[in-house]
């Protein structure tokens, strides 16, 4: 009984000292890694996939990429700075590069280290689509939801074992682990809704970013059809069984959004 009430107590206390606030949404979420742990972690795993890609040899779309980037990074920065938010801003070292694949796809990892496939940018069209995807992206890093998926990939995976513990015991299945925490896998079963609910909130700040910038947020719903009709009805599961909410969901609450966005636009 005493040793079952000492690991409550623990728990209790990492639970408390690990809640914080999601900026700009104001969710509370648990985010159990140390940050420093965690941006040590992005970088690695950053480097491995990059190591393990070709990069584009397309000047012209790689520039493209890396000045949206550079962009929306520095107008996030600036909010956060006129808001007194500086701290969650901490330790981001920022890079963007474009990897050469037919993929459709893009992603981030904390710390600011994002990664574009060329085949998205035939769907983006242009820098303002660029801006809906690494409005999103940024978003993901900044509201460390690779921290909140990482802790649960450890609990579920390894049994609660600390992040430096796993790295040291097993450090291939951890850096997997890593990798689907990042967003390059997906996962049928607890993870599920908690991981539509990161890319609805991605969304929604993504659009705020990109504003910010002075790209315009009008564009989020027509990337979204775009990527849609590019993507197909027939190979997309049901929403439910999708870690993505449906198109027709996100587009919808998009929309709804631009007003607010518009704001951010307006004063940033």
């Amino acid at each position: 009984m005493k040793k079952l009430l000492a690991l409550f107590t623990i728990f209790l206390v990492l639970t408390i000292y690990s809640c914080s606030t999601v900026p700009i949404t104001g969710r509370s979420q648990f985010a159990p890694l140390p940050a420093s742990q965690m941006l040590a972690l992005g970088e690695q795993s950053y480097d491995q996939v990059l190591a393990q890609s070709q990069l584009s040899t397309n000047k012209a779309q790689t520039e493209m990429v890396r000045r949206v980037g550079r962009r929306i990074a520095r107008a996030v920065e600036n909010y956060f700075k006129a808001n007194g938010m500086e701290e969650e801003m901490r330790g981001f070292d920022w890079e963007f590069n474009l990897i050469a694949s037919d993929q459709k796809n893009a992603w981030a990892m904390p710390g600011g280290k994002v990664a574009f496939y060329e085949g998205i940018l035939p769907i983006c069209q242009d820098e303002n689509g660029i801006a809906v995807v690494m409005g999103h992206e940024i978003a993901h890093a900044i509201a460390q939801h690779g921290n909140e998926r990482m802790g649960q990939e450890l609990a579920v995976q390894l049994g609660g074992m600390t992040l430096m513990t796993a790295l040291s015991k097993k450090p291939e299945a951890t850096q997997q682990l890593a990798l689907t925490a990042f967003g390059l896998g997906s996962q049928i079963g607890i993870m599920l809704p908690y991981s539509r609910a990161h890319e609805s909130e991605a969304d929604e700040m993504g659009l705020y970013f990109m504003a910010m910038a002075g790209y315009d947020p009008n564009e989020a719903p027509e990337f979204w059809k775009r990527m849609n009709a590019g993507t197909g009805q027939e190979s997309r599961p049901p929403e439910f069984l999708s870690t993505h909410p449906s198109p027709e969901t996100r587009i919808n609450k998009l929309k709804r959004l631009i007003p607010k966005a518009l704001k951010y636009q307006e004063v940033y």
